[in-house]
C-alpha cells in the first residue's frame, strides 16, 4: 500500500460539498458522490496539523474489503465506478487508492453503535449508572469485560467539533419510526456479531463499532460511510486481551495517550506531533489492515 500523504484533497473538476474531520466529499451526479479519505487525523475532536501516511488508504481498503464481506446482510453504498474515471487526468493521484464513488443516500442522523465489550464512555456510563444508554447491565463487570450479549448503544450525531451524546432506543424510534428503528438496531448487531467473529479467528477482538445508514430514493436501508475501519472501532490483538485494564488497540489511541502526557486543554490548536509518533500510529493503521486480509 503506497505512502503518499495527503492533508487536503483539491478535486477541481467536482463541486465540493463539505469536508469532515478526514473525509472530503464532491458531487458527481444527483445520485453519486466522490469520498476521498485523507490522511487527517483528530484527536479529542480536534484536527491535528500532521497527517498520518498511508490512512487514508487504510481507510478506504479496510471498508471496501468489510463491504465486500457483508454485503449479503444488507445493501451498501458502493458502486462499480472507479474514482480515476470521474476527475480529471492531473486528479487522479489525490484519489487513486483512497476514494470511492457511492450512491448518493438521505443518512440517518444517528450513530448505530454495537458494543460487545465494556470500555470507554460505556465503562464509565455503567460505572455512574450500572447501565449503558438505558440498558441495565449485570453488576460486577470490569474494565474490558465482554458483555453476556453484543448491545445496540445510538448516539446522536453532534454538530462538527462536538461530541456525539449517547442516547437511548426510544430516542431512534422517535427520530426514525419504530419499524426502521428496529431494522438499525436488528441490522447494527448482525453485522457486529459476524464481523467480531471473523476478526477473531485473525486474532483480533472488536471490542466496539459504529455504523452510519441511510436510505435510497426508495427508502431501502443502506450502509453508508467508513466501515469496520480503527477510526470507527476499537480492535485488539487478542494476545494482549486482559480484565482491568484498557487494552493496547490498532487506532488513535496511541496518538490520543500522547496528547494526554502534553500540556495542553484539547483545543486547536494541537501540539505538533514528533515523528516517531506519526510512524508508530502509520505502523498500527497498516498492521490491522494486514492481520484482516491475510
Amino acid at each position: 500500500m503506497a505512502q503518499d500523504t495527503l492533508f487536503e484533497s483539491n478535486i477541481q473538476s467536482l463541486p465540493l460539498l463539505g469536508r469532515g474531520k478526514v473525509r472530503d466529499m464532491y458531487a458527481v451526479s444527483d445520485d453519486l458522490l466522490l469520498v476521498v479519505a485523507t490522511d487527517r487525523l483528530s484527536a479529542f475532536d480536534v484536527i491535528l496539523d500532521d497527517p498520518i501516511p498511508g490512512k487514508g488508504q487504510v481507510l478506504t481498503q479496510l471498508t471496501e474489503f468489510w463491504l465486500n464481506k457483508l454485503q449479503h446482510v444488507i445493501p451498501n453504498h458502493s458502486t462499480d465506478i472507479q474514482a480515476e474515471d470521474v476527475v480529471k487526468p492531473e486528479e487522479r493521484d489525490q484519489v487513486r487508492g483512497r476514494a470511492v464513488v457511492v450512491k448518493r443516500l438521505k443518512p440517518i442522523l444517528v450513530e448505530a453503535v454495537a458494543r460487545g465489550y465494556i470500555i470507554g464512555g460505556g465503562w464509565r456510563e455503567y460505572q455512574e449508572r450500572q447501565s449503558i444508554c438505558g440498558i441495565e447491565l449485570p453488576a460486577g463487570l470490569q474494565q474490558a469485560q465482554q458483555l453476556p450479549e453484543p448491545i445496540f448503544t445510538p448516539a446522536a450525531k453532534a454538530e462538527f467539533g462536538k461530541h456525539d451524546e449517547n442516547v437511548s432506543f426510544e430516542y431512534v424510534v422517535q427520530a426514525v419510526g419504530q419499524d426502521l428503528a428496529e431494522q438499525i438496531r436488528r441490522t447494527t448487531l448482525e453485522l457486529y456479531s459476524q464481523a467480531a467473529q471473523f476478526a477473531k479467528d485473525k486474532g483480533l477482538i472488536i471490542a466496539d463499532t459504529k455504523f452510519e445508514f441511510g436510505l435510497d430514493k426508495d427508502g431501502q436501508l443502506h450502509l453508508m460511510d467508513e466501515v469496520l475501519t480503527p477510526d470507527s472501532s476499537r480492535y485488539w490483538p487478542a494476545s494482549e486481551y486482559a480484565l482491568g485494564i484498557s487494552p493496547p488497540s490498532y487506532d488513535k489511541q496511541f496518538v490520543r495517550d500522547w496528547l494526554e502526557q502534553q500540556d495542553w486543554d484539547k483545543t486547536a490548536p494541537a501540539p505538533r506531533l514528533p515523528e516517531d509518533i506519526i510512524q508508530k500510529t502509520a505502523a498500527k493503521y497498516q498492521e490491522a489492515y494486514k492481520l484482516l486480509s491475510a
